[in-house]
């Protein structure tokens, strides 16, 4: 069944996206230039790689292929709610951060860091929820179909999924510090079942159970199989990266603040 015709993809569309990656890199980089010891050039790599990624996945060819076809919709989430985050977290913005600003605001940032507001946000079944809920709202509710129809609201599910997938790799394995992050066999106890939801969700998506996408067949199957195959991958990136930062050689601390 074919949905309602996508909006055209003009200059606007690549303007914003295109400023505010570059200015997310360039911070980035002015801000790994602070602290005593050089910087990490491999998480600097990582970082500015998920940037790209967040480029490709913004900009054409990818971004118009998105509003004409489930398959480039699929590909465009996987760069931005998985890929991206993974690479983005794995360059430690936080320490970055913490390294550049001066003491007194850098303990004032651990400390919020370290409340016990935020705890309940940064667990790992809280950061699941958010990832995966969201996307069982976006494709088993009207969600995708009324987004996918007004260029003024697919900003809302791209911001959705980066910024919960970003959430997710921090608290199962970023580099930097998380206030509740639990041990290793927790943590892949939840990956675990991220890997098994979005299994699920891949496969009644290409069954075409529950899921509520207009669109032509081929493209919802094709878009299930990138999502089934794709994630995979991603999930077991993620999955390495959470045991390399278990190891007490790779860890990073906080610059200290008191």
């Amino acid at each position: 069944m074919h949905g309602p015709p996508m909006p055209a993809y003009g200059l606007w569309s690549i303007v914003p996206p295109m400023a505010g990656i570059v200015l997310l890199a360039v911070t980035y980089l002015l801000l790994t230039r602070h602290g005593v010891r050089p910087w990490s050039r491999w998480r600097t790599a990582a970082f500015l790689t998920g940037c790209v990624l967040l480029a490709a996945a913004l900009l054409p060819p990818i971004a118009p292929f998105a509003h004409e076809d489930f398959r480039g919709h699929m590909l465009q989430h996987l760069l931005i709610g998985m890929y991206a985050p993974l690479a983005l977290v794995s360059g430690a913005p936080i320490t970055v951060l913490l390294r550049a600003l001066p003491v007194h605001h850098a303990r004032r940032l651990t400390h919020v860091l370290r409340s016990r507001y935020l705890r309940p946000v940064t667990h790992p079944v809280t950061a699941l929820i958010l990832s995966t809920g969201g996307l069982a709202v976006l494709y088993f509710t009207p969600a995708y179909n009324a987004v996918a129809a007004r260029p003024d609201a697919h900003w809302l599910p791209h911001a959705h999924f980066l910024l919960s997938g970003c959430l997710f790799c921090w608290v199962i394995a970023g580099p930097d510090p998380a206030p509740a992050r639990p041990g290793l066999t927790a943590r892949l106890v939840v990956l675990g079942v991220a890997v098994a939801a979005h299994a699920t969700i891949a496969q009644l998506m290409y069954g075409g159970f529950l899921i509520d996408v207009h669109g032509p067949i081929t493209q919802v199957r094709g878009g299930a199989e990138l999502m089934y195959y794709g994630g995979d991958i991603a999930e077991l990136l993620l999955a390495a990266a959470a045991v390399t930062i278990s190891r007490p050689a790779r860890r990073l601390v906080p610059v200290p603040v008191c």
